[in-house]
């Protein structure tokens, strides 16, 4: 019995402990709200996200040498709306995003993506206590949402053509896939895309083949959740061809076979070449010679070679896929 009060006593001891700390206890008070005027403010918060983020083009939008080149530095000022946009839940969901005058240095940023028009910001989960008032928005993995800039030139109407909708599979599997496929970790922020040479090589299968006297050559688009290349009508990706020379031997200049692009409206001479997704592209070289050769395709972000009329891939492109072809 001693036992049993002495244990009861401790009891008592320990639940009027609890009590007395619930009841006198400070509640946690929730964080004033931020007024937001740059991204470096989420870093406090999400270092692993502002890192991610501060690696990708879409932090480079502004100042990418390339998107100054053939913007005239942005004195074709419709390129200013997608390259420093306003939050998209400002102009919503759909419609083309509106530009911004601010804090274009930061370029396509966490305020552009995330920040909501009524205070705190589009996230994965509601949390009213935190600082940044984050309220879970389904809305971020749409491709909706990445098509307010990223159907400019019809990217997410391509990937409403393929099967990859009927599949559940949108921007977001391909482009910012889950850290260590583990949902509890969240989304890559580097949101790979056509700047990223291992990705945009899974995009296109390279096949080559001896046809009688003739080459026949075929490209499909095996990854890419719409045409490819897409996206910037800027990026072109050839195919080539040449001789096999033996090792050691100074190799033959490529030769031309074909070139996947899509022009800009001001081209009117050049022909709408894209590969659609799931789709595949047959071409043929009469004659090539009867000992070996090499087929390749390359990729460019312009698609303006130094010298038009003698191309040379291995220094101005990046290759995707070689194969050699037995005589």
């Amino acid at each position: 019995m001693r036992l049993v009060r002495a244990v009861l006593g401790l009891l008592v001891v320990v639940l009027g402990g609890w009590l007395a700390t619930m009841v006198f206890q400070k509640p946690t008070e929730a964080q004033p709200p931020r007024e937001f005027t740059s991204s470096r403010q989420c870093m406090e918060c999400h270092a692993e996200v502002y890192a991610e983020w501060e690696t990708s083009w879409h932090a480079q939008s502004w100042i990418d040498p390339d998107v100054r080149a053939l913007s005239n530095d942005f004195a074709n000022t419709d390129c200013i709306d997608c390259h420093a946009p306003r939050p998209i839940f400002e102009s919503g969901i759909g419609k083309r995003v509106l530009p911004r005058a601010a804090r274009r240095s930061e370029g396509v940023d966490c305020i552009a993506c995330h920040l909501l028009p009524e205070g705190g910001v589009a996230g994965t989960l509601d949390a009213a206590s935190a600082a940044c008032r984050p309220v879970a928005m389904r809305d971020l993995a749409k491709p909706e949402f990445c098509g307010v800039c990223h159907n400019q030139h019809k990217t997410v109407d391509q990937w409403r053509e393929s099967k990859y909708p009927d599949q559940g599979i949108s921007c977001v599997d391909c482009h910012m896939p889950l850290r260590d496929g583990d949902p509890n970790r969240g989304r890559d922020h580097r949101c790979l895309g056509g700047h990223d040479i291992e990705l945009v090589k899974s995009a296109v299968e390279l096949r080559a083949r001896r046809d009688g006297t003739a080459l026949s050559v075929e490209v499909e688009n095996v990854g890419a959740g719409h045409s490819f290349p897409t996206d910037e009508r800027s990026r072109a990706s050839d195919v080539f061809w040449r001789p096999k020379v033996a090792p050691g031997a100074q190799p033959e200049a490529w030769r031309h076979l074909y070139r996947f692009r899509s022009p800009y409206r001001h081209e009117v001479d050049i022909e709408d070449t894209w590969l659609p997704a799931h789709a595949t592209w047959s071409g043929r070289v009469e004659d090539p010679g009867s000992g070996p050769l090499e087929v390749a395709i390359f990729y460019k972000l312009s698609p303006y070679w130094t010298d038009p009329n003698a191309p040379d891939p291995d220094n101005e492109a990046r290759l995707l896929h070689l194969v050699e072809v037995a005589p």
